[in-house]
């Protein structure tokens, strides 16, 4: 779907169009992330990647000749925060809103959206429930447990490793997470030697380093966000613990490299970004994102901007005044090119698309593999 913007085939059709266009209020998409809190760097990117979305689609025309402005809100990732930003929302008259957030807050806000019937796109909070709140809502990242499952065949398949131990976040994240790891595991001859789990807070990880030692894995598959597996990696490489780490999309961020240090070297990373890629349009999101933010791109920033790709083509295509029209926009979504590769939803509103490998190397993340089976990613379709 290609925005449109202003034309006319004769010069008295522009000259007139141009100013009716000009005199046109924008169109509002809501937008919450955690701009505060535990999560606000997460959440500092994900406003960057809506951000720069917004501004690139403006700056090519609009949609239909209407720019877009996001309205922004603060949840601080706490799902009480969610239900009142989400009645504010509706209250103020938005007929699509995106989620910068992570799955607690989207899940709340989840239900408050599709009892309005307000189209709600979630960006990158992996928690299967998101969608399972009704037709109105969608997601443009990979769930939990489909993320799990492309862990489970690089490790069996690519790597060529049997002996795994799960050290595993006990939130929705780190639970989906194992969750579709271990439900193919056998599928690829995995042997799960051992499973811990942590909380969000702990930064201090003694006991797990010492237990993994004594199991002795070849492979580690580790989820959690920057904050908390960025020491965890640490501590288990300065603990002696040689296991190769195949972390989850929450370490796909240079926040992650900036605590880990020299312990993220080697580390592999399950995601939807590939900064080695040449597809047109994650490179650009990858160059533009850097010029402008004097950063590398993440996940986060890249799914963000993703969604805000979608609700873009879907206003094209159905206009801003009807949620119900912009509901069918979305769902009919069909290889739509994204900063995350192209997108096509499911009857869930989930998307199907290949998961992308990165390895640090150098401090930097890199094209290691693609894991590319279309039966085995594909998201449930109820």
């Amino acid at each position: 779907m290609k925005l449109k913007l202003l034309a006319g085939v004769a010069l008295l059709g522009a000259v007139l169009a141009a100013p009716a266009a000009a005199q046109q209020p924008p169109i509002r998409i809501g937008f919450h992330a955690p701009l505060t809190g535990f999560a606000a760097s997460d959440g500092k990117s994900s406003l960057n990647g809506a951000q720069l979305a917004v501004e690139d689609i403006n700056a090519a025309g609009g949609v239909n000749g209407r720019k877009l402005e996001l309205v922004v809100e603060d949840d601080q990732a706490k799902p009480e925060q969610a239900v009142p930003l989400a009645n504010k929302y509706i209250g103020d008259g938005l007929k699509l809103v995106v989620s910068g957030s992570y799955s607690g807050p989207t899940r709340a806000a989840a239900g408050v959206f599709q009892a309005a019937k307000i189209p709600y796109i979630s960006a990158y909070a992996i928690h299967p429930d998101i969608t399972r709140a009704g037709d109105y809502v969608f997601r443009t990242a990979f769930m939990g447990e489909v993320q799990g499952k492309a862990a489970a065949k690089l490790v069996g398949d690519i790597l060529k490793k049997k002996r795994v131990t799960l050290i595993s976040l006990n939130n929705d994240f780190g639970q989906a997470l194992s969750a579709g790891f271990k439900d193919v595991a056998g599928k690829f001859g995995l042997d799960i030697v051992s499973e811990y789990t942590y909380g969000m807070g702990d930064r201090q990880f003694g006991s797990i380093v010492a237990s993994v030692k004594r199991d002795n894995p070849e492979v580690l598959y580790v989820s959690g966000y920057f904050f908390n597996g960025g020491p965890l990696v640490a501590q288990l490489r300065a603990g002696g613990v040689k296991a190769e780490i195949v972390g989850t999309e929450g370490f796909d961020t240079y926040n992650f490299i900036s605590i880990a240090k020299d312990a993220a070297e080697g580390v592999l990373v399950t995601t939807s970004l590939d900064r080695d890629s040449k597809l047109p349009q994650m490179r650009k999101f990858i160059d533009d994102y850097e010029a402008k933010y004097k950063v590398g791109a993440d996940m986060v920033a890249a799914s963000t901007y993703s969604a805000i790709e979608v609700a873009a083509a879907a206003l094209a295509k159905a206009g801003p005044n009807d949620p119900a029209k912009l509901r069918e926009a979305i769902a009919a979504t069909r290889d739509l090119p994204t900063a995350v590769g192209k997108l096509t939803f499911n009857s869930l509103g989930e998307v199907n698309k290949a998961g992308q490998i990165q390895v640090i190397k150098g401090g930097k993340f890199h094209h290691f593999a693609t894991i590319d089976d279309p039966v085995l990613l594909a998201a449930p379709t109820k």
